[in-house]
Formats: structure tokens, sequence, C-alpha cells
């Protein structure tokens, strides 16, 4: 799930943070505590927050967790995706309609300066946020069983609650028309009072180098936003981002049509996937 713009290496250095000194436990707890206040008004709120805390909330993991420059440089860069990609997504304007489902899910793109387009899936799901949360994030290696589009996700390594490096296999498109592709990305996945985030992109692992035989596409910035519906806080508000380069020489027309395609498949197999879990349970219950 991103153009090579975006593409960042583990070797980022963080030195001036190790010097950084007087972060109090206080005034991590106010800026918890503002985090935790942002998911309500909106995306822009929270982007613009998140700007403004990112370096110490960094600074705040290095120095209580002791944290080695490269996991901090994948803690960053995830950082950095979830910023981009809500900055994206706060952006109204300029959204032209790709398609429309019948049961009301839309697919709408923009084309963004340095980034190219972009896609955003919106639907509405019948789950609570949090289940859906534990599906995507807690089951994240699960995926391959109930998405067709994907043969495999791999946790590579896993840095504190929110951040992880992972390493993914697309399947081939019908006809082959697009042929797999595998993906190394950074994870952010944050929860701010109801609503939950789950951002990424592109980034190196020194466990999974290119394969031989295997087009390494990038991703990124994306973002999956889940939020409470406002009428029914058991419903959720279900926005995907998506930014992807799967390289190679394939028509664009063919890869926008593809991408849009693969975000409707993505919201139809999670239904699919969240019912088979209610009925796995009622089965157990009974």
């Amino acid at each position: 799930m991103l153009p090579a713009t975006f593409k960042l290496c583990a070797g980022i250095s963080y030195r001036h943070m190790r010097n950084m000194t007087g972060l109090r436990k206080n005034a991590m707890v106010a800026i918890h505590h503002e985090l935790n206040r942002l998911a309500g008004p909106g995306p822009s709120n929270w982007i613009s927050q998140v700007r403004r805390r990112s370096s110490l909330l960094s600074s705040r993991i290095k120095e209580e967790d002791g944290y080695s420059e490269e996991e901090m440089s994948y803690v960053k860069q995830g950082e950095d995706a979830l910023q981009k990609a809500i900055g994206i997504l706060s952006e109204q304007d300029g959204w032209t309609i790709e398609t429309v489902a019948a049961n009301g899910d839309k697919v709408l793109s923009k084309v963004l300066p340095d980034v190219g387009k972009v896609f955003k899936l919106e639907v509405m799901l019948e789950q609570h946020p949090e289940n859906l949360y534990e599906e995507l994030v807690g089951k994240m290696e699960q995926m391959g069983e109930w998405n067709p589009n994907v043969k495999q996700v791999k946790i590579l390594q896993k840095i504190g609650q929110d951040t992880m490096v992972t390493h993914e296999v697309s399947a081939e498109t019908p006809g082959n028309v697009v042929g797999p592709r595998d993906f190394v990305s950074v994870r952010c996945a944050k929860r701010r009072g109801s609503t939950c985030f789950l951002a990424g992109m592109s980034t190196q692992h020194p466990r999974m180098p290119e394969q031989r035989g295997v087009v390494r596409a990038e991703n990124g910035p994306t973002c999956i936003v889940m939020k409470p519906c406002a009428e029914d806080p058991n419903k959720t508000k279900f926005t995907w981002l998506l930014s992807i380069d799967l390289k190679g020489w394939i028509p664009k027309t063919i890869i926008h049509k593809v991408l849009s395609q693969t975000q409707v498949d993505f919201a139809n197999h999670l239904r699919q996937r969240m019912a088979n879990n209610v009925s796995m349970e009622m089965a157990h219950a009974c």
C-alpha cells in the first residue's frame, strides 16, 4: 500500500533527541490528554496537533524505553506517514468520484503534487471501530485468510505498542493483468478516544531485501481511519487513503482501475470476515 518520493531509509539519525532534557512526566501526561481530545473535532485538528507534538513524543519514547536509532527511525517514519495521510484527508476539496457501489461504498481520487494520484475509500460498516481495529491490527497477519488480494502479511519487527514493520505480498489480479507485488512497510497504529488510525508508508528492512523475480512496489502515505458513526456508535465510518506505485510497465489507466476496484473489494471482504467472526462467536456461545 507509494511513490518513491516518500520512501525513507532506516538510517535516519536522531542524535539531537538523545541530548534533549527536562521532559517531565506531568508534561507528557498533559500532551497525552491533549492528543486524546483530538479525534472528536475532525482530522484537521488532529494533524495540526500531531505535527506540534511528534518530536516531543519521539524524545519521550527514546528516553523512557531506550530504543535504538534504527528503532526510532521507524517510529519517526510511522509518525510521518500518519501526519501526511491525515493532512491529505483533511483537505475536502478537489476529490473526484471514481466509483459508487450499489450499497453506497464510494471511491474518490485526487492528483497531488509530488505524490501523484491518491484514492480514498469511504464506507459505512456495521461494526464497532474496536472490532475492526482488532481485526486489522491485532490480527494483521491473518489478512491473507480472508482477503484474496493478499497472499501474505508478515510482521518483521515491532517497536512498542504503535509501530511495526511488515512485509506484504499481493496476489496477481484476474488474468494476471497486474502480477504479484511485495511491499516492505512501516505502520503506525493509534487510538485517540473512540477513533482508530492505521497509517503506513514504504521503508527498508535488513530482514527483507528485494527478492529476485518479485517486483518491489512502494506505497505511502496510506491511512485507515475508523470512527464511530454519529447516529449509531456501533457502526463505523471507515475511510482508507491509498497511494501506491506498483512499478513495472503498466499503463496508468489500468493501474487506476485496479486500485479503485481493490478498495471496493477490500470493503466487501472485510464485511464478510466480520460477519463470519460474529457467526463463529454465536456458535461458540451456544
